[in-house]
Order: C-alpha cells, then sequence, then structure tokens
C-alpha cells in the first residue's frame, strides 16, 4: 500500500537522506554503480535543485525519494516517516506533460482526484484557481492537441499541484521547452510556490534555471554520481524573469561551470595567445 505523508495542508516536509546509493545489478557478474552515498538534510519547504551531466544519477535519486526505486543502501526520512514504499502525497513532474489526449486540461487535473476519490468539488475549485493564477482560464475547456507546448507544460504543473502535495519532485520538468517559454514557466513555478511553500526537489541539467529557482542547489559528479558541491543561493525572492543582468546569478553561475571544469565535464577551448598568433603571421611573411 502507498504511504501517506502526514503534515499541515499548505505546507513543506523535512526530507532526509542519509547514506543512501544505488548500484543496480548488484547480484549480477556486472554490476553498475550509478549514485555513490548520498547524505542531504532539506528543510520543509526549501526549494533544492540538482544539477550535474546526464547519467549521473539524479532521477534516479529522485525515484527513490518517491519510494519508487528500492536503495542499495541507506535510508529516505520524510516527515519522520521512512520511505519503504511510494508514497502518494507528492506531486511529480517529468519532461513530457502526460497528458492523456482524449481528456480537456481540465479533466487531466482531476484525474488524479478521480482515481484517488479526492473530493471532487474541491480539486476542481483549486484547479479553476490554479488555472487562473497561471492566465490559462480559457484553456480549461481544450484538449491538449489543442495547445500550445507551453500550455500543455503548465497545465502538468497545475495537476501537479493541485491537490496541495507537501512535497513536489520535479525531473526536467522543462527540458523540451523552447527558451522563452522556459522564462516564463519558471516564473510561474516560483509565484506558485511561494504561495504555499511546498518542499521542492528539482532535478536539472541548466544551471541557470537552478539558480533562477532554487534556495539551494547540489552540484553532482559524473556516474557514479556524489554530491561535490552545496551552494546556498542567496538571492532575493521573487526573483527577475530575466535574471542575466544580476551581478550575484552570473556569480553563482560561473561557480557552478567552475565547477564542472574541474571535474572535467566542461572543457575550454584552447586558442593560441592573440600576440603569438599575430607574431606567427608576420614570421610568415617575412
Amino acid at each position: 500500500m502507498p504511504a501517506t505523508i502526514a503534515n499541515d495542508v499548505g505546507c513543506g516536509v523535512p526530507i532526509s537522506i542519509r547514506r543512501v546509493s544505488k548500484t543496480f545489478g548488484a547480484d549480477t557478474d556486472r554490476p553498475f554503480r550509478a549514485l555513490e552515498e548520498v547524505n542531504v538534510e532539506i528543510e520543509a519547504g526549501e526549494f533544492v535543485s540538482v544539477v550535474g551531466p546526464s547519467g549521473c544519477g539524479k532521477s534516479t535519486l529522485m525515484l527513490m525519494v518517491a519510494g519508487l526505486l528500492a536503495r542499495s543502501s541507506g535510508d529516505i526520512v520524510i516527515a519522520g516517516a521512512p520511505v519503504d514504499r511510494p508514497i502518494t502525497d507528492v506531486g511529480i513532474a517529468f519532461q513530457d506533460h502526460l497528458l492523456l489526449e482524449f481528456r480537456t486540461a481540465l479533466d487531466n487535473v482531476t484525474l488524479h482526484a478521480d482515481i484517488r476519490r479526492l473530493p471532487r468539488k474541491a480539486i476542481e475549485a483549486r484547479a479553476k484557481e490554479l488555472f487562473a493564477q497561471l492566465r490559462l482560464t480559457p484553456a480549461m475547456g481544450k484538449y491538449p492537441r489543442q495547445l500550445s507546448g507551453g500550455m500543455r507544460q503548465r497545465v502538468s504543473l497545475i495537476r501537479t499541484l493541485v491537490h496541495d502535495p507537501p512535497l513536489i519532485l520535479m525531473d526536467e520538468p522543462f527540458g523540451a521547452l523552447d527558451a522563452l517559454t522556459r522564462l516564463q514557466v519558471r516564473t510561474d513555478l516560483e509565484a506558485l510556490w511561494l504561495r504555499r511553500r511546498p518542499t521542492v526537489l528539482f532535478i536539472t541539467h541548466s544551471v541557470e534555471e537552478a539558480v533562477g529557482l532554487s534556495d539551494r542547489i547540489l552540484v553532482m559528479s559524473p556516474s557514479p554520481g556524489a554530491i561535490v558541491e552545496e551552494i546556498r543561493v542567496e538571492l532575493p525572492r521573487p526573483r527577475p524573469i530575466v535574471l542575466g543582468d544580476v551581478q550575484e546569478f552570473a556569480a553563482y553561475v560561473d561557480r557552478i561551470h567552475r565547477q564542472f571544469e574541474r571535474l572535467g565535464v566542461l572543457h575550454g577551448i584552447d586558442t593560441p595567445a592573440l600576440g603569438a598568433t599575430n607574431g606567427g603571421d608576420a614570421e610568415a611573411r617575412a
């Protein structure tokens, strides 16, 4: 039976991740170590992003927090209760919006309530409130094929939040969006999060996105993944939609990029010095 998180509505929950690791195929002759031991304490209502290269175990960690993937070692405790099976009081968003084509936007949002037999009127009222907050009221009666990519992703976001979960897990939710739409949806997510402050674990490849949204960023190494740095983001909220001109923002982004350079994830381009190039040209002309 899925586990339920006990908490007050509108409040986040603390998460304790202690010595958690994951090895796939541990009982075979070719085990794959996906995640080294991870130790993280996440405060109730904190927005925490995990950034790292592809294959470093970011999504694996998220699935273990959700109780959807067994751990090889360690413990995960949410709101004082150990995670030993899938949790239900959680909102999960993936890169694909996963909307059902035969249901309207509103009916897609209320699907979770229908499956769990939650109070339909209360969920529908909350859904309409969220549609209004995201300026999507005209889209409620439309089908996914009638919506743009950004609108479909915002509908997916509403579905994630409609039952006011104390915990939200997001795995590259903006990955399929164009750059301008990502900016808008990022701003929308922050605005919705600020209203009720659930705990968020946000998986992303985008350093800029992580800095723009997070209270804290966990930087991971290449596989087997390990947390190599924790960065607390001291930027005021709400954050501007365009962060590029904020000096402190650029400093956080540069710090993470430098860490990835040290890890060998990013590689600069070696170019000869200008003087040396000019000298070589002069010798050639001589």
